[in-house]
């Protein structure tokens, strides 16, 4: 699932405005937070995830092993925040994306 450069640059403008949705605490990335990542990508497909400070996992570290395990792209990294997308052919395609609901 590569992404175009153009298409990555409009996710990134589109997540800018996102609050976020996820927190990885100092635990890590455990079942219970992929589960809840899970959720979200299910239902909104663009999730912005923040990882807590003094955790082992830097964000760049925590986006790539989060995007991996749950099949999803990175859209971006910055500070301690990261966004991922991972879209959801059952969702119906309307005025909006579900992200903007």
């Amino acid at each position: 699932m590569s992404m175009t450069g153009k298409e990555r640059a409009g996710l990134r403008s589109e997540a800018h405005h996102l609050d976020v949705l996820v927190h990885i605490g100092h635990a890590g990335i455990t079942p219970a937070l992929l589960q809840s990542l899970d959720d979200v990508l299910r239902t909104r497909e663009l999730v912005k995830v923040q990882v807590a400070k003094g955790g082992e996992l830097s964000a760049k570290e925590a986006a790539n092993d989060a995007a991996q395990q749950m099949g999803a792209e990175v859209i971006q990294v910055i500070g301690r925040t990261f966004t991922l997308f991972r879209e959801n052919p059952e969702l119906k395609r309307g005025a909006l994306p579900p992200w903007r609901k």
